[in-house]
């Protein structure tokens, strides 16, 4: 008959054959970030006349799209984002003052007659090309009516560029120049305005040649003037690409360096194989052949979780590339919690064997494994729906890497231990001993619960420490949450921290903060502008040589206020969802007591990077939800064995259970968390100056989480039991493995 083993290594084989195909048959997706570009996104407003709603922002979108194919950028990416906001991403390109001018502006483009000569005070007098003034009469032709535009040159009539226009009707034009004719050629009125954005770009005189009232024929034109050719080839992107239906403001632009991008994906490479190496040998230091069948599928895991983004299209990004290889930390705790669980089986029966205690381990690890991945899931669901920009890419990682972490233990470890420990020695196997910490915890058996007042004091404490820093030094809030711009610079030559700041203060900005690190300087300020980074970098430049430009970021007020609020939501809603799912699938004073020890937890880390003065930003709010669902994590295994203790212990206290399930559970959390710490710790040294913050928040919510769930969370749920009516758990039915039926042959 078949039998459930056969099939579970035939999805086995199957996942993972089809993710080696996906990985050697599709191209990563790099984000700007990695590869280098820019990033802008705008904000449509309303016109006198248009209201900037989806419509006409996707109008907008099309006319933006058309403008950054003429550009010639390659492989462009604009989507529009909520109802007002559009995001173009622009490969390549590192110049962000020509990429703003060109894609966002307006480009009203209209053609007038010239009504007569004017003074500069004169109502409705406006400044032509050659510094005079005019009045203008009435729009005749606007962009509307240009079918084509491009820039020409041509070496017999002389250097210089000029702008060929090609109307869709020659009515309108053939009649405005007819007019135009009519007066002498040294008059103004002869001439023929052609105005951009309210301003007068060429006005040339009509042509001798052209007799009174027949006009120029064949809708054709030329804008004439002192053009460069990138000039004249920007002018004619914006005529060609047609005038925006409504405004645009510019509220976040993000510019990055190739050789950045390079470097990034260098380090987080580098941290991937240190990590995954070092995880591997102390995951078999500890398990031994178990240990090495897990490493195994945790190889598998890498390929299952990069091959389910590969084939999703998902963007890989800076954040996301350090939340894959968290995720490899992490994706661990699913196989220590089943060995674990194995060993405690084969230590009270022996006999049965360990594919029996295996089976058992499997069985009762279930609860918990589903329970700490749905809180990550949690936590990964708030960074996608919250998060923007690379953030997004760090959720959408985690939640695959947590899916994959799933189908790495539950499937492929499960295949390959049942395939491989009925074969070989109990010592072999690593699953016959106790392990060391489990063996000193049986030795000495600390009642860890006597003490819970002192353990909740000295949180107390701790908290309140932090709290202070909040008060006395406040946040270092990144541009991100405030507004503002970034500007990191790489230098031929180091750069002392006050000769960076004096050449920032010569350059017109001086209340910018400027921080100067070994090969490179960083710029921060409110109103920083496009000129005032180009002056910045020449004054550096007369310091310290060449100048690079690796990374540039501006957030507008408007979206750095949306961005802090939607941060507090986030963790708002992080808090409030874990205590929901925790008192459903627990009961309220086990979510209460969780919840209330993450608060401590997410407040010592917060207050840490208070008194260390380090950047809070959208990388720390994905660093923060990840503590939170690492945190919670840790706290329903804990629970989930509370929950069992207590059911089979019903006449003892509760604080003996918690106590029990502390203990019982601490080789698990000691052996998760070194696991994902020897990651974050080749985060911090591979990982460069843009992850090591990253990594430091998490090494202190991991190791803050950890001693919570036993100091803080334990001695809570006993203090909050007491108002809980409800009496103790059912004790589980037992359930007995049924024989297989039948010779075990397959057909």
């Amino acid at each position: 008959m078949f039998r459930a083993p056969f099939w579970r290594a035939v999805a086995a084989c199957a996942v993972t054959a089809i993710s080696i195909i996906v990985t050697l048959s599709a191209a990563p997706r790099l984000g700007l970030d990695l590869r280098g570009g820019t990033q802008l996104v705008f904000e449509t407003r309303d016109a006198p006349t248009v209201k900037a709603d989806a419509a006409a922002t996707d109008r907008a979108l099309s006319v933006l799209r058309q403008r950054a194919d003429a550009l010639g950028v390659v492989d462009p990416t604009l989507v529009r984002s909520g109802e007002r906001r559009i995001i173009v991403e622009l490969p390549g390109v590192l110049d962000p003052r020509q990429a703003a001018e060109i894609i966002g502006r307006t480009a009203q483009l209209t053609f007038h007659s010239v009504l007569g000569a004017a003074g500069e005070g004169d109502e409705g007098a406006v400044r032509d090309d050659m510094g005079g003034w005019v009045r203008l009469g009435p729009a005749v032709i606007t962009g509307d009516g240009v079918r084509d535009a491009a820039e020409r040159s041509d070496p017999q009539r002389g250097p210089g560029w000029w702008v060929g226009l090609d109307f869709r009707e020659e009515g309108p034009w053939r009649k405005l120049t007819a007019e135009a004719a009519c007066h002498p050629y040294d008059d103004p009125r002869r001439r023929v305005a052609i105005v951009l954005d309210q301003e007068v770009i060429s006005s040339p005189p009509v042509d001798p040649s052209i007799p009174c009232g027949s006009g120029i024929p064949g809708g054709s034109s030329e804008i004439t003037g002192s053009f460069t050719h990138e000039e004249a080839r920007d002018l004619a992107v914006l005529i060609k690409g047609g005038a925006l239906p409504v405004p645009l403001d510019l509220v976040s632009q993000r510019t990055v360096g190739p050789t950045l991008g390079e470097a990034a994906i260098e380090a987080s490479a580098k941290a991937a194989v240190a990590g995954l190496i070092l995880t591997a040998v102390f995951i078999v230091a500890v398990y031994r052949l178990a240990g090495l069948l897990s490493v195994i599928a945790l190889v598998c895991y890498g390929l299952i979780s990069y091959a389910a983004l590969v084939a999703m299209g998902a963007t890989f990004t800076l954040p996301g590339l350090a939340g894959f290889v968290l995720a490899i930390g992490m994706a661990i705790d699913a196989n220590v919690l089943v060995y674990e669980r194995t060993r405690e089986e084969y230590g009270r029966a022996p006999r049965r064997g360990l594919r029996a205690a295996l089976r058992q381990g499997f069985r009762k690890a279930w609860s918990a494994v589903a329970d700490s991945n749905v809180t990550t899931l949690i936590a990964a669901g708030l960074l996608f729906w919250l998060a923007s920009g690379p953030v997004k890419g760090f959720g959408v990682t985690l939640a695959v890497g947590v899916l994959a972490s799933l189908v790495s233990a539950m499937l492929i470890t499960r295949v390959l231990t049942h395939a491989v420990m009925g074969r070989v020695g109990p010592r072999l196997s690593g699953l016959a001993t106790t392990g060391t910490v489990r063996t000193w915890l049986a030795r000495r058996n600390p009642q860890l619960m006597r003490r819970r007042t002192l353990w909740l004091a000295i949180a107390g404490g701790l908290a309140a420490v932090a709290v202070a820093g909040l008060l006395v030094r406040g946040l270092n809030f990144g541009v991100e949450f405030t507004g503002g711009r970034l500007v990191e610079f790489g230098t031929a030559r180091p750069v002392a921290a006050d000769a960076a700041s004096q050449a920032v203060t010569r350059a017109g900005v001086p209340a910018a903060v400027v921080q100067s690190t070994g090969d490179g300087v960083s710029v921060r300020a409110a109103g920083l502008g496009l000129e005032e980074v180009a002056r910045i970098e020449q004054e550096l430049e007369r310091q310290a040589g060449e100048v690079t430009k690796r990374r540039e970021e501006f957030i507008g007020p408007s979206l750095g206020e949306e961005l802090r609020r939607n941060a507090l939501i986030a963790l708002g809603v992080a808090v409030a969802m874990q205590l929901l799912y925790l008192a459903v699938r627990f009961r309220w004073t086990f979510g209460a007591a969780a919840v209330l020890a993450l608060v401590v937890d997410a407040t010592l880390v917060v207050g840490m990077f208070a008194w260390l003065g380090k950047p809070v930003d959208g990388v720390f709010l994905a660093a923060m939800l990840t503590v939170v669902g690492y945190s919670v994590n840790d706290k329903v295994v804990v629970f989930d064995r509370v929950r069992e203790l207590w059911a089979a212990r019903r006449r003892e206290p509760f604080a003996a259970a918690v106590n029990g399930a502390i203990l019982e559970t601490m080789p698990r959390t000691v052996n998760t968390g070194l696991g994902a710490l020897f990651i974050l710790l080749a985060l911090t040294v591979f990982g460069g100056d843009s992850l090591r913050d990253f990594a430091i928040a998490l090494v202190a919510g991991i190791v803050f989480g950890t001693l919570s769930s036993a100091f803080v969370a334990g001695p809570l749920a006993i203090w909050l039991g007491r108002f809980d009516r409800r009496p103790p758990p059912e004790p589980a039915r037992p359930r007995t493995d049924r024989a297989p039926r039948g010779t075990g042959a397959v057909v």
